[in-house]
């Protein structure tokens, strides 16, 4: 057990969808002693079975309300296009004083579509734990997927200080940094920085695979390191990501645009020969790549670590 964690110790830990994410909570939760009981749900049985052999968690439903009734803390671990209907289901049941968050990769529109169900005594901070991997389900989680990453809440103002120090704390107790930043901020930086990238990924990999002088198998058998990484971050949860676009449109577009007139800078300068403005702009992103190795975010094994 962490350091302080008794002081964190929660009654009951409620965490509403089982994948990536929840699974990954339930681990460290229990392996940190932080929760006293942690209940599970899903709307799919066979997840429920597959969390029952798991043992990740104590009481299972496939009713969020049932897994939410007398929790103290309480997860919404799905996508974001349904938070705001699961937000009402389980609004009638949450109990006073009870700390609701969740772990969409977009603020703005969670808050719009959440906040309108949230029941006095209820203190609503979202938040968006910077971690994860391409892998879904279950089975997918491990407890060390927040160690030295970040969380970052966007607590709406007048929110209880006290509990905005409690979620910070229970998210420092399972190895995460914590920020608080303003929900629109948080939108721009992570449609940068997670979002783009993404949208990147999966254009490049429909390209190649939609590509008439190069068959499917030659993609695959000749898949070098850079198409094999964005490979892999378009095998990411589709409905996660498609709700993620669709909520987050206004940074995305922005930001689009924008990769969208360095792209043609880069193309002109390509065209023309211009070797300088090549050279200076690899130079300055190889720069940003020792950076985020610098701040641990990431290691200089080869293939990124990865097996």
């Amino acid at each position: 057990m962490t350091k302080g964690s008794e002081k964190l110790l929660f009654g009951k830990i409620a965490l509403i969808g089982l994948g990536l994410i929840g699974s990954s909570l339930s681990h460290v939760i229990r392996r940190e002693g932080l929760a006293k009981t942690i209940s599970g749900a899903s709307r799919g049985r066979e997840t429920i079975e597959r969390a029952a052999e798991l043992g990740l968690a104590d009481e299972l439903s496939t009713d969020a309300r049932e897994a939410v009734r007398d929790a103290d803390l309480v997860f919404l671990n799905v996508p974001v296009g349904v938070m705001g209907k699961v937000a009402e289901h389980i609004a009638p049941v949450l109990k006073p004083g009870a700390i609701l968050t969740d772990a969409g990769s977009v603020k703005s529109a969670v808050i719009r579509d959440v906040s309108p169900h949230v029941p006095d005594g209820v203190h609503f901070i979202p938040g968006h734990p910077i971690a994860g991997t391409e892998q879904s389900g279950p089975d997918a989680g491990f407890a060390s997927l927040f160690e030295n990453r970040w969380c970052i809440l966007t607590p709406l103002e007048g929110t209880d200080e006290k509990a905005i120090k409690t979620l910070a704390a229970f998210w420092r107790a399972v190895g995460s940094n914590v920020d608080c930043m303003d929900p629109a901020h948080h939108d721009l930086v992570l449609g940068i920085t997670s979002h783009l990238p993404h949208l990147i990924a999966y254009n490049i990999v429909a390209t190649a695979a939609d590509l008439e002088e190069v068959t499917e198998s030659e993609v695959i058998k000749y898949s070098a390191g850079g198409f094999r990484d964005f490979t892999r971050l378009a095998a990411s949860d589709p409905v996660m990501w498609r709700d993620v676009f669709l909520n987050n449109r206004e940074a995305v577009l922005e930001l689009l645009g924008r990769f969208s007139e360095d792209l043609s800078a880069l193309q002109r300068a390509i065209r023309w020969g211009d070797g300088d403005k090549l050279f200076d702009l690899f130079t300055r992103s190889r720069k940003i790549r020792r950076e985020i190795i610098e701040a641990g975010q990431d290691t200089e094994a080869p293939n990124f670590g990865r097996r």
